[in-house]
């Protein structure tokens, strides 16, 4: 069995930590997302990432648990998840010629050795100017309505975009490669070294 856990359902964090060649196993936390009167985006991710790795963390009692949460942050305003494609035309209408930050949290539990690490990574989108049919069309496409900030970097989104300022790209499509691997290696496990 593999000492790596990931708390989360998100096919694209799958494909993400998949790139580490770490084995691991995954179990979809269930967690109430919402966001507490007057929480920050920032403490907002950071309780969500490890709300969702200590979700699942009585079942591992001797494993290392990653549990990641985003936020979008437009002017000041924390956007979540649209849900419904009315939403996700509506977010990507507001967002058009603005700057978007998305905070993405990431935590680290070591159940082994009681300890954790938590921390969150920023990542800025300027979006082009969008007209309403460009934004029909690409909601339609896509579909991102399970997605904070109604798109898919990892696919169409890109068109999108006029610019991106970030560390880690990964960031944005929702789990910090370089943030995790220094973690890893804080827990003993060092990803060019890990066969498990």
């Amino acid at each position: 069995m593999s000492r790596l856990v990931l708390a989360s359902g998100s096919r694209w964090r799958h494909q993400l930590l998949d790139r580490l060649g770490i084995p691991y196993t995954w179990r979809s936390p269930n967690i109430d997302e919402s966001a507490q009167p007057g929480e920050s985006p920032s403490a907002l991710v950071h309780r969500l990432a490890l709300a969702k790795a200590a979700c699942v963390a009585a079942d591992y009692p001797a494993h290392l648990i990653i549990g990641s949460d985003q936020v979008a942050v437009c002017e000041g305003e924390i956007l979540g998840k649209p849900g419904s494609i009315s939403a996700a035309q509506a977010q990507l209408a507001r967002f058009s010629q603005r700057r978007v930050s998305f905070l993405t949290g990431l935590a680290l539990i070591d159940t082994a050795n009681n300890r954790h690490w938590v921390g969150h990574e920023r990542y800025d989108v300027l979006f082009r100017q969008l007209t309403q049919t460009e934004i029909a069309h690409y909601v339609e496409r896509e579909r991102p309505l399970d997605c904070a900030g109604s798109f898919r970097m990892e696919g169409l989104g890109i068109a999108l975009f006029e610019k991106l300022e970030g560390d880690d790209p990964n960031t944005l499509i929702g789990l910090p490669l370089i943030r995790l691997c220094a973690m890893l290696r804080e827990a003993g496990l060092d990803p060019l070294a890990a066969s498990g």
